[in-house]
């Protein structure tokens, strides 16, 4: 019998070699998973007596030693042996001899695969979750300093209103908190032990699915063995956050890549993460903005795949599902280097701060403060919208901002208007909105704190 056939004596002959290749799994650097769900088995085994317990632990002394050689290097990967499974058995075999044939005693491939998958996501889940956190927290550092400084706001990408550059920020500070409260959830359904379903029925020996639960820090055990070992919602879950991450940090590289250019001038980029030009010598080009704004379509290709590899399942196990490690490794290839270069690159950024704050005056920015200026003397705010569009048209005709048109022409367009109306300015505009959520620096140092508390909870 050829060494790879874990599945039995019913084939005759060689397995093709395009076979062996095209058949193979995307695991196999999942060995530590895949160990240590077979350590804790082989001693659950032992302990219900299901198997002798010196067999057991040799097995788990012998798993040690496999994973040892994992470790150090020493584990050519075989093509016939099809996945990380029958690889660690094998090798397992060579350690200690026939007890290794016990090691798959009340298993199948399909909730061992199950088991594999959901400890991969989980620690992906965690590993993400902190990725987000020391981003969030870095925007945090740059908010509180950032708190008082201004910049233009703007909607449909033309300058808006003023606010002040620690504020905006936090914007992506909260994104990026959904983003670590997705992976988090996401952990919370993966966190279900699969081990114990078999193939597709459950189990006929008497398994302590509890004790294995616990062993490997699951929350608790599986309802069903079919939905067990065909379900890879979490899968799905966590390219979907995945996904919606990189699109975040995709929004973010655009404004990276806008603010460097001459036509905004807010951001230089620092040289360790920009790079230059093949032909022109004064280019330095943001690319690592662009690349992850590039690789968000890499995510949201990981997410369709598995969504359509997963749409036309009959129940319960179906060999498509092995596609799913690589959906889900791609996906986190993608995600965690990237959440890890913005939290390195986002603190060397070097904001032209007095450029920023003469740009955000600009563009009849103040012009919703002039507005307000009259509804707060009692004309309804549809009517002082009008009033200070004509203001802007003036201001237009006479190339000036609206605090350069002269006293006359207020007067003339409402009696309301008195001297004070000149003295609205950029820094007036900030402390005006001193509302939780608003601009004004007071709230902006608030929100950064609620925001660093909020990644304790």
């Amino acid at each position: 019998m050829a060494e790879q056939r874990t599945w039995g004596g019913r084939f005759e002959g060689e397995m093709d070699a395009l076979t062996q290749v095209y058949t193979a799994g995307a695991d196999r650097d999942l060995w530590e998973h895949d160990i240590a769900g077979s350590v804790a088995h082989a001693r659950m085994l032992g302990r219900q007596g299901i198997i002798p317990p010196g067999d057991a632990d040799a097995i788990i002394t012998g798993l040690g030693l496999v994973l040892d050689d994992f470790r150090a290097g020493r584990v050519p990967w075989k093509p016939e042996l099809e996945d990380i499974h029958t690889h660690v058995e094998s090798l397992l075999r060579e350690k200690i001899g026939e007890p290794a044939g016990r090691l798959h005693t009340a298993r199948s491939r399909n909730d061992q695969v199950a088991l594999l998958n959901r400890l991969l996501v989980r620690d992906l889940c965690d590993r993400a979750a902190a990725a987000a956190a020391a981003l969030i927290a870095v925007l945090c550092d740059l908010a509180e300093r950032h708190a008082a400084d201004p910049m233009p706001g703007y909607t449909h990408v033309q300058r808006a209103q003023p606010v002040t550059l620690g504020h905006h920020l936090l914007a992506y500070g909260e994104m990026f908190l959904r983003d670590r409260e997705r992976f988090l959830d996401c952990r919370k359904r993966t966190n279900i032990l699969p081990l114990g379903s078999g193939a597709l029925a459950g189990s006929p020996y008497p398994l302590d699915r509890e004790m294995v639960a616990t062993e490997l820090g699951f929350a608790g055990v599986s309802r069903n063995s079919m939905d067990a070992t065909a379900d890879r919602d979490f899968v799905a879950e966590f390219c979907a956050a995945v996904a919606i991450t990189q699109a975040h940090i995709s929004r973010f590289s655009e404004e990276i890549v806008l603010w460097s250019t001459a036509e905004f001038g807010f951001v230089h980029l620092p040289d360790a993460f920009a790079t230059g030009s093949s032909i022109m010598p004064q280019k330095k080009n943001a690319d690592v903005a662009e690349l992850a704004r590039g690789r968000a379509g890499r995510a949201y290709a990981e997410l369709i795949g598995i969504l359509t590899t997963m749409k036309g399942l009959p129940m319960a196990y179906n060999r498509d599902l092995q596609e799913d490690k690589t959906y889900i490794l791609a996906a986190a290839d993608v995600v965690l280097p990237t959440l890890r270069i913005f939290a390195a690159m986002v603190p060397a950024l070097e904001f032209d701060l007095p450029h920023m704050r003469e740009t955000a005056g600009l563009s009849f920015s103040l012009a919703t403060d002039i507005a307000d200026y009259l509804v707060k003397k009692g004309m309804p705010f549809r009517d002082a919208h009008g009033v200070v569009g004509r203001l802007v048209r003036e201001a237009e005709q006479h190339g000036c901002e609206l605090n350069a048109l002269p006293m006359d022409v207020y007067r003339s367009a409402s009696a309301l208007f008195s001297d004070d109306v000149l003295s609205i300015s950029v820094d007036s505009a900030l402390a005006d909105r001193d509302i939780p959520g608003g601009t004004a620096p007071r709230q902006v140092r608030i929100a950064a704190v609620q925001l660093r508390a909020a990644l304790d909870r």
